[in-house]
């Protein structure tokens, strides 16, 4: 029936208990709720039924109003069958949808920087994963951007996920309250109980596990803290997340706080395990990862490490299993990769490392080893560094340290335990060369232990106008007695070729050189150096 005019309104008010059948047209005002209501009218007259209907204020409550949901999916192209039909969808209810998604601001978390969100965090990690056991209650918990301040560790317990909004977006950052001891970390793990420390898996609780946390930024303004504590740890993955402390390029030399972005525990009955940090980035603390307790699997891959003392460092005899894959180190004051002690079964492979063991003076004055290795079982694969061979001569790139250990150094060298092969060089011996010419000059002192005493082996062929020669060079010298130069050559050729060598030597460098006969053809030299330290 159309309208064709408003000749009155009627209304009537009262509380909403007491709200009567109102007539067609007629408003009701509940005065206790501030709810407004409007008669149906009669069936007879077209109403679909008999009864109120809500007039939407800013006090409804709209989730009770319109209580149900059914995904629709426009955008398919067609209508979406959720049900056994099309006439029998799945309908859920609107708090049902929005519990879908749980964002730390429903526990009354702010992000705006000044408010203290420590509470409001810890109490919606408890209430989604640590409150009861089912796997029902859990959640994704949603971060959205800002910065939470926080004044106390929070505890991430097992079954935990965590998200934000970006690395650089979402930032959990940690102040000191007032006179308050230092938090041992900005983040640490706990168990399904939200026991830490020592009483992890104490009554009956299941140890930190399938802990997952991605795109959010750590922050730690003090410089006695680690920002991320993983102990006992089984089964998880970070992605995507910031790790900063609050070092600087200026501070870092002489920082001795042994705190790390990344500090991993654990022990022989209850190890961290098959833990993977991925496109990560640390700064600002000693050590960018920190592990002297039982480790047994844990993948760093594709971050970047930089302004530490030291980028990684494993120190302890249970570790093992630590992969350290085609990341970038840079201003690194002190060694890139440790592995210290007796730690074994260790990778590091395909990183980048600019700026680092240089004590933070620049690439040409080496201080240190970039990667050291003290223990047998671990290996460098594929790493390239920006120091060159001149500064490797005065500290080397990778040391082995005699262990029985496998190096490939910058794809000029491979080191197996104290055995060293330099890759394959050519060079032209230029006809007619009737004085000692040097072809390269070795120094004693590139060697693993530092020491001036030196032996190498050079290994030949020569090819001159289709003669062609095969053979080796084995020399022994002491750097710090002048004249101590032995050396002996032994070769094959299938015709004379006219070429001489011989060896030099002047303190601790040693020139390997030659001499040609005049027969209007140039050698090719292939050689290759090796030595054993």
């Amino acid at each position: 029936m159309a309208i064709t005019q408003i000749s009155k309104i009627t209304h009537r008010k009262g509380f909403n208990e007491n709200l009567p059948q109102l007539a067609g047209a007629e408003l009701g005002w509940a005065l206790d709720a501030r709810r407004l209501y409007i008669g149906n009218g009669k069936i007879v007259d077209g109403a679909p039924t008999i009864g109120n209907t809500e007039v939407l204020t800013q006090y409804s409550n709209i989730l009770e109003i319109t209580n149900t949901y059914t995904y629709k999916g426009t955008a398919t192209g067609y209508q979406v069958v959720t049900g056994a039909d099309v006439s029998n969808p799945i309908t859920r209810t609107l708090q049902q949808k929005f519990d879908d998604i749980v964002s730390v601001r429903d526990f009354g978390a702010k992000g705006d920087g000044e408010t203290d969100d420590t509470v409001a965090i810890n109490n919606a990690l408890r209430e989604l994963y640590t409150r009861e056991v089912s796997p029902l209650i859990r959640r994704s918990l949603f971060f959205p951007a800002g910065t939470y301040k926080v004044t106390d560790t929070i505890n991430v317990p097992s079954y935990a996920k965590l998200y934000g909004e970006g690395a650089k977006s979402t930032t959990i950052k940690y102040y000191q309250l007032g006179g308050s001891p230092v938090a041992d970390a900005v983040i640490m793990t706990a168990d399904s109980k939200n026991q830490t420390g020592a009483n992890i898996g104490n009554f009956s609780a299941t140890t930190p596990t399938d802990i997952e946390i991605s795109s959010m930024g750590f922050e730690s303004t003090v410089d006695t803290n680690s920002v991320f504590i993983l102990e006992n740890i089984t089964n998880s993955s970070f992605s995507n997340i910031s790790l900063v402390g609050p070092e600087t390029i200026s501070t870092i030399g002489t920082s001795v706080s042994p705190h790390a972005c990344i500090r991993v525990k654990g022990n022989a009955l209850l190890p961290s395990k098959n833990i993977v940090f991925d496109n990560c980035n640390t700064s600002g603390t000693r050590y960018g990862m920190y592990i002297d307790d039982v480790c047994n699997g844990l993948t760093l891959s594709n971050s970047k490490l930089h302004i530490h003392y030291k980028g990684v460092r494993l120190v302890n005899g249970n570790v093992s299993g630590v992969r350290i894959v085609q990341n970038v180190f840079d201003d690194i004051y002190d060694q890139g990769i440790s592995f210290g002690g007796t730690v074994r079964m260790n990778v590091s492979a395909f990183n980048m490392f600019y700026d680092v063991g240089n004590y933070l003076n620049g690439v040409v004055n080496p201080e240190t080893v970039i990667i050291d290795i003290d223990n047998a079982d671990n290996v460098s694969m594929g790493d390239m560094f920006e120091r060159n061979d001149a500064s490797n001569a005065i500290h080397q790139r990778i040391s082995l340290n005699e262990t029985a250990s496998i190096a490939f150094d910058l794809g000029n060298k491979i080191v197996l335990g104290t055995y060293a092969r330099e890759v394959g060089k050519t060079t032209t011996l230029m006809d007619g060369t009737l004085t000692s010419a040097s072809m390269f000059v070795v120094d004693l002192t590139n060697t693993h232990t530092n020491s001036n005493t030196g032996t190498f082996k050079m290994d030949y062929a020569i090819e001159r106008n289709g003669t062609v020669r095969t053979g080796s060079i084995d020399i022994a010298c002491d750097g710090g007695t002048p004249g101590s130069l032995t050396y002996n050559e032994a070769y094959t050729e299938n015709a004379i070729s006219g070429i001489a060598f011989s060896v030099t030597q002047s303190t601790n460098d040693v020139s390997v050189k030659y001499t040609s006969t005049t027969n209007g053809h140039n050698a090719k030299l292939s050689y290759s150096i090796v030595r054993l330290y």
